[in-house]
């Protein structure tokens, strides 16, 4: 075998791992398209019964909301698509707010339960402690 024969066969293997991988990166690329075009139709679904629950829906709103539940299980057939949440990662429990009262701390002393103090990192006004950049003794710097 000649040195151009084997050049042709390089560039025709290489040509065929071009085509391959462009192929799966099409596919990626639709995969992704189809889930975001998924994922805007549920987004539109919540919207639709937000309202609905809310009492500012429209009044054809529940034809709305069947019709875009019969579209959305059409949409993940024709595409493979799961679009619905998986039901182990739902908790049963409601969530926890995790922004305190208003004039309470955000984290309390396990011992205690009273609000632990926080020391800040610049001092308050009229505090001895002069804070960084002046006069503070720091390391210098190397």
């Amino acid at each position: 075998m000649g040195l151009m024969d084997k050049v042709k066969a390089q560039a025709t293997q290489l040509a065929q791992q071009t085509r391959e991988a462009a192929e799966q990166g099409k596919a990626k690329l639709d995969q992704a398209q189809a889930s975001r075009r998924g994922d805007a139709m549920l987004r539109q679904l919540g919207s639709l019964v937000y309202a609905d629950k809310t009492g500012r829906g429209a009044p054809d709103g529940q034809a709305k909301i069947d019709q875009l539940v019969n579209d959305i299980s059409a949409y993940e057939r024709e595409n493979g698509l799961n679009l619905t949440a998986d039901p182990s990662a739902q908790s049963t429990t409601p969530p926890q707010s995790t922004v305190p009262p208003q004039g309470q701390s955000d984290s309390q002393d396990p011992s205690s339960g009273q609000p632990q103090q926080h020391q800040s990192f610049f001092p308050g006004p009229g505090s001895d402690d002069p804070g960084p950049g002046e006069g503070g003794t720091f390391p210098p710097e190397s």
